[in-house]
């Protein structure tokens, strides 16, 4: 079995929890498929692309320079999906590979869950809320910088949270 060791898009190094790269059989013909197990930041970074420049390095020491199609794999665990058709199967011959009939995929989510993924890269997000608050907290607030109420809320919210789990 052909194992990723790394992954690169336009030069930049991408972090993968897991991985599958194998040859995809179609009547339309063949294609090499790199699935990833990603970051929701890298999701949400390369959700809009439609290729992308891809240097995947495997185990064994090969290197696969690509422009891949990408695709964004919706539930479940955020994936990144690329593909690109393949001219000649020599140089994959080692490669899984997977029919348009088989009932068989690779499962890279299986043994990871969404919390391991965000101990190495929390997702922000923005956030808008709507408080009725007495005048004299409210001229507060507005007096902070936003960097600095961003933090005290995030403080906030994992102690409350954090004693409401604990109950």
């Amino acid at each position: 079995m052909v194992v990723v060791k790394s992954v690169k898009v336009d030069g930049e190094s991408l972090y993968i929890f897991k991985s599958a790269i194998y040859i995809f059989e179609s009547g339309a013909g063949l294609t090499l498929e790199l699935d990833l197990i990603v970051s929701e930041v890298a999701v949400k970074k390369y959700k809009k692309e439609d290729t992308l420049i891809i240097e995947i390095e495997l185990e064994d020491g090969r290197m696969i320079n690509s422009i891949m199609h990408v695709k964004i794999l919706s539930g479940g665990l955020p994936q990144l999906h690329l593909i690109c058709e393949l001219d000649g199967i020599e140089e994959y011959k080692d490669f899984e590979r997977v029919s348009e009939n088989d009932s068989w995929f690779p499962n890279i989510e299986e043994g990871i869950t969404i919390e391991e993924i965000r101990k190495v890269e929390m997702p922000d997000e923005d956030v808008s809320l709507k408080l009725k608050l007495p005048i004299d907290q409210v001229e507060w607030l507005k007096a902070q910088k936003k960097a600095r109420l961003n933090e005290l809320f995030k403080e906030f919210l994992y102690e409350y949270w954090g004693k409401q789990k604990i109950k």
